[in-house]
């Protein structure tokens, strides 16, 4: 196990926010305004891939690693660890273990794109197709709806519970079962907005609503700490449990986009964009879907294909070298869209779509700049796409992903969306869980969390001069889609 830990002489109440992601755990203690006291990670065992599609990993492996990470983590700090109000967790959407009587696992947690239940699947989405209608959403291929259904027929009558990894750690941390947030709880067949899980689905299906954990809000206290958690990890006894959200909505929320009209674009391997609507948002292509706010709102978001992965083939140490000399170029002679895959999910759905170039480019700069303009037409795209389901966006866009920390291309995706963009610190899942551990401790509520402890980075403001040439080129990119078939005319 590896870890990473900051002293600091601060005696300031404090919370932990816990990420439990596919190759470690992370835990990140903050003070009430967003200062980094101390973090620590651990290894997890990689999960087993075969395929035909399924995806495991030893749920056993969770709490030591966990408790391991708040341990180095709290023995950071000054008071080791009694300075801590609250911790929450967040982890990989849809992950689930199958448990017995007590508690333990009964085999290997089945991972978030584990394929195994596809067909369950699709019969889910047939017995539900009124409820998943009005809620804008579908039952996808690796939703984690179907694989409980296949733990009940795999376990039987051994199976006592299906868990989300947040529960499974919440039991660990209080000594007794804790309830899922809305969020987790998404892909596993729960309507937030009816507030309850779709019976009609699991009746036709002849899984026992008993199995599943009861639901909250994601910030409220699910129970605290108990006394073994507490002599495992440096945590205080009695300090707040918090229930988390996802991985992708905690770093959402890790940005400040945590109100209405606030988005976030990051560029990872893909680009995705989440955002706050005050309403639930319907896209009837199904590119588009929305996850709670823990204060009633939705969060719309869809991912796309494409993102960072086009630029895999270039060696990372050229990337600063052709960033400058895209920057000092201006904008690219031929238009790029840098699909990289087969398909596209967001802001359009198509199974068909590829990458396609109108043009040559006239050397490696003008490639690189092209594939950054392509990308920044995707993110122009989804915006274009929100706005005309009726959802406003106002201010700047907040940036995070490693695609963020390019200034060019921060500032072509400023010019092309012709609007500031604004990177942030920590976008990141550890930070997002810890706001939500201090919503309610340390901070009275989420807006409150975040305008107190999320940090704006740069603002980076489009470049007047290069923004006819780049309209040109989404124009042309626009119609070039349209040309193909793969975007409605709406």
């Amino acid at each position: 196990m590896s870890s990473e830990s900051r002293r600091t002489t601060s005696r300031t109440p404090a919370v932990i926010g816990i990420d439990v992601a596919t190759a470690s755990v992370r835990a990140l203690c903050v003070d009430g305004q967003g200062n980094v006291l101390a973090e620590a990670r651990a290894d997890l065992p990689p999960p087993v891939r075969t395929p035909a599609g399924t995806s495991e990993q030893d749920a056993r492996s969770w709490w030591p690693a966990v408790r391991s990470a708040l341990r180095r983590t709290t023995s950071a700090l000054p008071r080791s660890g009694r300075e801590v109000v609250a911790v929450a967790v967040s982890a990989t959407s849809g992950t689930i273990v199958p448990t017995g009587r007590d508690g333990e696992p009964l085999g290997p947690a089945l991972m978030y794109d584990d394929r195994r239940a596809a067909a369950i699947n699709a019969e889910a989405q047939r017995a539900g197709s009124a409820r998943w209608e009005g809620l804008g959403l579908s039952v996808g291929p690796t939703a984690a709806l179907g694989r409980a259904v296949w733990c009940l027929r795999t376990y039987g009558p051994a199976l006592r519970h299906v868990l989300h990894t947040p529960e499974s750690i919440g039991r660990e941390l209080t000594g007794h079962p804790v309830a899922a947030d809305w969020s987790h709880a998404l892909k596993s067949g729960y309507d937030a907005r009816a507030g309850e899980w779709a019976h009609e689905v699991f009746g036709a299906l002849d899984f026992p609503l008993a199995l599943l954990p009861a639901v909250a809000a994601p910030g409220t206290e699910a129970g605290v700490v108990g006394r073994a958690a507490a002599e495992a990890t440096g945590l205080p006894e009695g300090c707040s449990v918090r229930l988390g959200m996802t991985d992708g909505c905690a770093g959402q929320i890790a940005t400040g986009a945590v109100e209405p009209g606030r988005f976030v674009g990051v560029i990872g391997t893909t680009y995705v964009l989440k955002g706050v609507s005050e309403h639930l948002v319907r896209d009837e292509t199904g590119a588009f879907y929305s996850h709670r706010h823990p204060e009633g709102w939705w969060l719309p978001g869809g991912a796309s294909n494409t993102g960072g992965e086009c630029l895999a083939d270039v060696a990372p140490a050229r990337l600063p070298a052709l960033d400058a000399a895209a920057a000092a170029r201006g904008p690219a002679s031929f238009v790029r869209y840098p699909l990289c895959r087969d398909g596209e999910r967001f802001p359009f759905v198509s199974g068909v779509a590829r990458g396609f170039a109108l043009g040559r480019p006239g050397d490696e700069v003008d490639a690189h700049r092209a594939a950054l303009e392509g990308v920044a037409f995707v993110e122009r795209l989804s915006l274009d796409r929100v706005k005309r389901l009726g959802v406003r966006v106002l201010g700047p866009l907040h940036a995070a992903g490693g695609g963020s920390r390019s200034a060019v291309w921060t500032a072509i995706r400023a010019t092309v969306l012709d609007r500031p963009v604004r990177v942030v610190e920590r976008a990141e899942t550890a930070f997002g869980a810890a706001l939500l551990a201090a919503t309610g401790t340390l901070h009275e509520n989420l807006a409150a969390s975040a305008a107190a402890m999320v940090r704006g980075g740069a603002l980076i403001e489009p470049v007047s001069a290069q923004r006819p040439a780049l309209q040109d080129s989404y124009g042309r990119f626009v119609e070039a889609l349209r040309g193909r078939g793969w975007l409605p005319d709406d």
